[in-house]
């Protein structure tokens, strides 16, 4: 089984720029995008409804903003639209599509960086959203959540860690939340399980010369149940081509679908 996860920054302008092209190359199972900004009723050309494939979509209600979209090979059995809470809901953040004992999720996280309110909206996501993880954890379901978390983990997963500590996305709070979830609440981190190396990033800003120089951020992440840990088989970040300011992430798994 091989699951995408990638933050398109515009899932339009992602197409002009051949992420389409590039998908339909990778054989995957499961392609998760964030941060669609796009009522799905204004995408016309084909190229955003490949044959072979079941798509759905999660739009934020402001539009050019925000928003989910899953592509899968195999029809799920069931898609879960949103977490339960309006507010998140409306942002179009959560779209789960679930094949028999295994569920695949499109998350994107709230970014803080804007401003003092938005970084209060990241942290109430966060505080709800690790009672639902151990609601998840305790269901018996395999999970994997694919997506920009907005959070870089450890100094390894980010180039300037020591002047970032004050800012959104590697503050100590995010961070101390993020070795909660990949310590006592068990959940695995799937690349760096299979990938130790420094300067692996997947997200880059467009100011300077940031991409050139891979001065970047871990962001984006596929999260999964610690039962998945013995099918992870290969993972990669595609840099060859550049579709939005992230990077694709790719993970393989001995797991059928």
């Amino acid at each position: 089984m091989r699951i995408i996860t990638a933050n398109v920054n515009g899932v339009r302008s992602a197409a002009r720029k051949g992420f389409f092209q590039w998908l339909a190359a990778q054989d995957a199972d499961v392609a998760c995008l964030q941060e669609t900004k796009v009522q799905a009723e204004q995408l016309n050309d084909p190229v955003f409804w490949p044959e072979g494939y079941s798509i759905y979509y999660l739009d934020a209600e402001k539009r050019g903003y925000s928003g989910v979209a899953v592509y899968c090979r195999r029809e799920p059995d069931e898609v879960i639209q949103g977490l339960g809470w309006p507010d998140m809901d409306a942002e179009g953040r959560y779209l789960e599509v679930r094949f028999g004992n295994l569920s695949v999720v499109s998350l994107y996280l709230p970014s803080g960086s804007s401003s003092e309110e938005r970084q209060a909206v990241k942290f109430s996501f966060m505080e709800r959203f690790l009672p639902y993880l151990q609601e998840c954890s305790g269901s018996g379901r395999d999970y994997v959540f694919c997506g920009d978390w907005n959070i870089a983990h450890r100094n390894i997963d980010l180039k300037n860690w020591r002047s970032n500590q004050k800012n959104s996305g590697f503050l100590p709070e995010e961070r101390a939340w993020m070795d909660r979830l990949f310590g006592e609440e068990g959940w695995v981190d799937a690349f760096r399980t299979l990938n130790q190396e420094p300067e692996q990033y997947t997200w880059w800003s467009n100011r300077g010369q940031a991409w050139a120089k891979n001065v970047g951020w871990r962001i984006d992440y596929q999260v999964i149940s610690p039962s998945l840990r013995p099918a992870l088989r290969a993972t990669a970040i595609y840099k060859d081509e550049r579709f939005s300011d992230h990077a694709p992430l790719t993970v393989d798994y001995g797991y059928p679908i």
